[in-house]
């Protein structure tokens, strides 16, 4: 009998917020964790939604699916998906599967889940702030989207948790409020959908919520499980970035208009708000043990990439490379899965998924993957010659700017195409604080970053730029892989 699958996607949840870490009060996470395995060093391949959702549902990178923005935004380079692009839910629906979607999709602005294979929950999600489908994009040449009513005016004061832009509305980084982005109403529309699923027929149903996505507003009541005398800020929190690119400290300045109290505030809330997240993932949970189909279904809980929340002065996520920003949730357990209460330190990544997901299901796919099946994990098993290195390619959230990352137990490097290079010594320097890239005694090590670099955008047809005089950046070109 094939499997059943049930995925919660949350939206800009850190990866250390997730069981094994012991930072966020998960209890319904920890339940699914102990049924099955956490994989502790998962990555997302782009500091952003469109991106990286795509990632998830195709197994490609954004050189291959051709997302490399948020699509429904009026500045957006791409609206959606390469032609030739299959997701992994199209093959579900092929094989039998019924398919169901609740929430935020965020893959394309040209299509929604339904034209993959989904039946989407709830019309009337469509029009909330966890809309799924397709959105209104707004035309650059219309000034009237840019209006706002309440801009910052000169000599405006700043109330608690706000902070200030001549011009702009004021933004609050933290608050209070019931039902935050309407994930409350994603998840009841998957709770009713549960109920009725028919008997003894596979189904695979995706549940997209917005938390905890800044501004982070959560129900009061999650805060009294995060006292604020007991908020501590990250090490990290400090770094005046004075050796990173000085897109980075433009960033972080916005944010330190925030007090030192109210930098604490916003980590309580945010930390509040995966706990109301895993509340809501419990409320899923119950319901497919009521219907008596947790045994027979694979439940997966990911977040399609991470926040700052405070390391470096920073908050959400942008370009800034940090570990942060790319660390995801990522655990899987329950029907079918033989490992139980595992933790995988193995290097994982987003596209893995639509490999994973189509092998559980029995499906053979004609075509290749940027990621790999995590199933032999989930048996309990390492797979052979598993990757030790990882991949990031961003175009920029909307601020553009070509950025690659490669990564490893020893090294990172950045290769920052609108400034300097970053390269850390991971081994004494997790927290990424010390840019070691213009130093004379790393530049061989710089050489052989670039190099896998180069590897790596050539067996994913990514460019990095051509190789004209002012758009050729790169330190090294890809003749490098000849020497």
């Amino acid at each position: 009998m094939k499997p059943n699958f049930l995925i919660f996607m949350t939206d800009q949840q850190r990866g250390d917020m997730q069981p094994t870490f012991g930072k966020a009060i998960t209890p319904n996470l920890e339940k699914l964790a102990e049924n099955g395995v956490v994989f502790r060093r998962a990555y997302c391949p782009s500091p952003h939604c469109c991106p990286s959702r795509a990632t998830f549902f195709s197994g490609l990178y954004p050189s291959r699916h051709g997302v490399w923005n948020n699509v429904d935004l009026a500045d957006a380079l791409s609206r959606g998906l390469y032609d030739d692009v299959r997701l992994f839910s199209e093959d579900l629906k092929e094989s039998g599967y019924h398919l169901y979607y609740s929430g935020k999709w965020h893959v394309s602005a040209l299509e929604g889940p339904r034209d993959r294979g989904f039946e989407e929950l709830s019309e009337n999600l469509r029009k909330t702030g966890a809309a799924a489908g397709r959105k209104r994009i707004p035309d650059m040449r219309d000034w009237r989207w840019l209006e706002q009513k309440n801009d910052v005016k000169e000599g405006a004061r700043r109330g608690d948790g706000e902070i200030v832009r001549i011009g702009f509305p004021k933004y609050r980084q933290y608050g209070e409020a019931e039902n935050p982005f309407g994930d409350e109403d994603v998840v009841r529309a998957a709770r009713e959908k549960i109920r009725e699923l028919p008997e003894k027929e596979p189904f695979c149903m995706y549940v997209g919520t917005l938390g905890p996505h800044d501004p982070y507003i959560v129900p009061e009541k999650y805060l009294e499980l995060y006292p604020l005398e007991k908020i501590e800020l990250p090490e990290s929190f400090e770094d005046d970035l004075a050796d990173r690119p000085n897109l980075y400290r433009r960033t972080q300045n916005r944010f330190r208009q925030l007090t030192e109290e109210e930098q604490k505030r916003s980590l309580q809330h945010y930390l509040a708000f995966c706990s109301y997240e895993d509340a809501l993932f419990g409320e899923i949970l119950k319901e497919l043990e009521d219907r008596g189909l947790l045994d027979r279904t694979i439940v997966i809980y990911l977040s399609d990439h991470g926040d700052y929340a405070g390391a470096h002065g920073l908050w959400t996520k942008g370009l800034p490379c940090f570990e942060e920003a790319y660390h995801i949730c990522s655990v899987a357990g329950y029907g079918g899965i033989r490992a139980k209460g595992e933790a995988v330190e193995a290097l994982v990544s987003l596209a893995d998924y639509a490999p994973t997901l189509l092998e559980l299901a029995g499906i053979s796919a004609d075509r290749s993957f940027a990621g790999r099946s995590l199933v032999p994990f989930l048996e309990g098993k390492h797979p052979e010659n598993w990757r030790t290195e990882l991949f990031t390619q961003t175009n920029g959230n909307e601020l553009y700017g070509i950025q690659r990352a490669v990564f490893d137990d020893r090294y990172k490097f950045v290769y920052n195409g609108f400034d300097f290079d970053e390269l850390y010594d991971l081994t004494c320097d997790p927290g990424e604080c010390r840019n070691l890239a213009g130093k004379e005694e790393y530049a061989s090590v710089k050489k052989a970053y670039y190099k896998k670099l180069w590897r790596f955008a050539y067996e994913n047809r990514d460019m990095l730029g051509d190789t004209y005089i002012t758009t050729a950046l790169t330190d090294y070109g890809p003749g490098i892989l000849e020497e």
